[in-house]
């Protein structure tokens, strides 16, 4: 068990989504915006899941992780608390977002999406851009950083689908409205969220002729290529998300061919979730962190 990996901090975001420090030296180092770690809970045959680097202390040696639970790993990693161990993490793994100064940068995030794009919102900032942040959530409930990203933002903009924070709205009104806009147009943007929020973003921004960039979260396993598992089209010809990405020219992804590979294994996660028996899962981690700190 690797010592490093020690949870110092855990915070519970809303019913299904959590926060947590962990200790991660190399990767707090090394880390830049838009890269991400792969994380198993164990040293046998634990499934492998990929998640953003939301931030990084290289004073404290910790990174950020923010996950919703999905399926039975990611219910497992929100039982463990302040003082567990996280097996093996793996990172910092793809490509770094292309920081420079845009001139107006938009930041279009839906659902958790808000936790990969803190990093990159700070960054654009950092590099002299007027940045404007669009966040959306189904519900008040579910908003996810909204005071972290207001910081970095010239102008912020909330969305709700059913209006119970911010504006009853689709991430897209907003942002074509500023796509219209004489004197605030977007010179980039930036999307992360469901596959479904990012294509439309990107069609909204297409007759503008607006760069466009999307951050994807597709299936991975080894993250160094070699699998496959992570493989979308982006202008017709075959890329992996972990190598090649996460960022992809938004106008070029095939999301359709993403969002149904994205379904492959959707009734094997249900059968493996609903066999999960937390109270034994739990129970396990901690006995091998005992028996590996003998």
């Amino acid at each position: 068990m690797n010592k490093m990996n020690k949870i110092v901090k855990k915070i519970k975001i809303s019913d299904k989504i959590f926060k947590m420090t962990v200790e991660a030296p190399l990767i707090a180092e090394e880390r830049k915006a838009g890269q991400f770690i792969i994380l198993s809970l164990d040293n046998d045959i634990a499934e492998r899941i990929p998640l953003t680097i939301a931030g990084a202390d290289i004073q404290s040696e910790t990174i950020d992780i923010i996950f919703q639970i999905a399926g039975k790993t990611t219910k497992v990693l929100a039982q463990l608390e302040e003082g567990d161990y996280i097996a093996n993490i793996v990172g910092p793994l793809g490509q770094p977002t292309e920081i420079k100064n845009y001139g107006h940068a938009v930041c279009v995030c839906g659902g958790i999406g808000g936790a990969p794009m803190l990093p990159i919102a700070q960054a654009l900032k950092e590099a002299g851009n007027k940045v404007t942040v669009i966040l959306g959530a189904r519900s008040k409930e579910l908003i996810v950083l909204e005071n972290e990203l207001r910081q970095y933002a010239d102008e912020f903009i909330l969305c709700t689908d059913d209006g119970s924070a911010g504006r009853k709205a689709l991430v897209t009104e907003p942002l074509l409205e500023l796509c219209k806009s004489a004197d605030n147009a977007p010179d980039m943007v930036m999307t992360i969220g469901p596959p479904l929020m990012m294509k439309y973003s990107a069609e909204t921004t297409r007759p503008f002729k607006i760069k466009t960039y999307a951050s994807l979260n597709t299936i991975m396993i080894d993250g160094t290529g070699m699998c496959g598992g992570c493989r979308v089209t982006v202008g017709g010809e075959n890329k992996f998300v972990c190598v090649d990405g996460p960022e992809f020219d938004a106008h070029l992804v095939d999301f359709d061919n993403m969002t149904k590979r994205l379904n492959s294994f959707k009734d094997r996660e249900r059968q493996v979730d609903h066999h999960c028996n937390l109270d034994q899962e739990i129970a396990y981690l901690r006995s091998i962190q005992k028996d590996t700190s003998n």
